[in-house]
């Protein structure tokens, strides 16, 4: 087999990375899932090689690479089928330069949406559970859908983190090479044009995806962190017309950030799907 090859998935919440994980684990030769705790190991390694440690003046640049690339390819080692493995983290868009480093020709994808219908869609998910509370929400049951949306996109949010590093990756220097951005409205209304210009993208030879079988979920994390649905994939491929729950002040709020969308912003010109 030849040498495996990374990809890494980054982006919004709500914005169809659980989606994009499960068309890919269709074709054998990959292997995707939700998010992986790699990217937050990664932080305690590189903070642990850093100047917090006494001892980190005796290990070079040549050894974090090392042990950084290592830690990325021995967790995925246990698993020796899959080709090319995608690692999913919203903190991946913040490390553009550091996965640029690790792997010289990496490929990431960022899904991006509308960023009032991401922020619609978590508090759609809440409303769903009212007998419950989650830990996004650092379990408060004295919240309303204003203050909820408040916590989503502070900068340390959940929303907010997300979109601040999105934003920095696709203004980047690394982002002309690196970086592919795609629009959760583009892969629900046309998946196949979608994900045959992820495939360019990637390199990859094209797979015949089957967009009215996809399965995925993660029940068991879904529930742990009190958001039931969080992961969950319908089976078919479509877009959903429905009208928002977040009160109209609140939606209308964010409306009109979708930086993305306007061509001025793209210096980079970074491909948009």
């Amino acid at each position: 087999m030849s040498e495996r090859r990374f990809h890494f998935i980054s982006g919004l919440p709500r914005a169809g990375t659980t989606l994009l994980a499960a068309i890919l684990n269709q074709n054998p030769r990959f292997r995707a899932g939700m998010t992986s705790p790699v990217a937050d190991i990664m932080g305690v390694v590189v903070a642990e090689a850093s100047s917090k440690n006494d001892f980190a003046f005796d290990v070079t640049d040549e050894q974090r690479v090392a042990v950084l690339r290592g830690l990325v390819e021995n967790f995925y080692s246990v698993d020796t089928r899959a080709e090319a493995v995608f690692d999913m983290s919203r903190l991946w868009c913040s490390r553009m330069g550091l996965l640029a480093t690790l792997f010289p020709g990496v490929k990431v994808i960022a899904c991006v949406r509308q960023l009032a219908w991401v922020l619609d869609s978590m508090e759609r998910l809440v409303q769903k559970q009212p007998v419950s509370v989650s830990k996004v929400f650092r379990f408060d049951t004295n919240t309303t859908v204003y203050s909820r949306v408040e916590a989503l996109t502070d900068p340390r949010g959940m929303v907010g983190f997300a979109y601040q590093a999105t934003k920095e990756a696709f203004y980047g220097e690394q982002a002309r090479d690196h970086l592919l951005l795609l629009t959760y409205e583009s892969l629900v209304r046309d998946p196949e044009a979608s994900m045959r210009a992820v495939y360019r993208f990637l390199g990859e030879p094209w797979f015949e995806h089957d967009f009215n079988d996809i399965a995925y979920s993660a029940d068991e994390f879904d529930a742990r962190v009190g958001m039931p649905g969080l992961h969950v994939v319908r089976a078919k491929v479509e877009a959903v017309e429905r009208a928002p729950v977040l009160p109209r002040e609140v939606f209308g709020r964010f409306a009109n950030e979708a930086f993305w969308a306007d061509p001025k912003n793209n210096v980079n010109q970074v491909p948009i799907v």
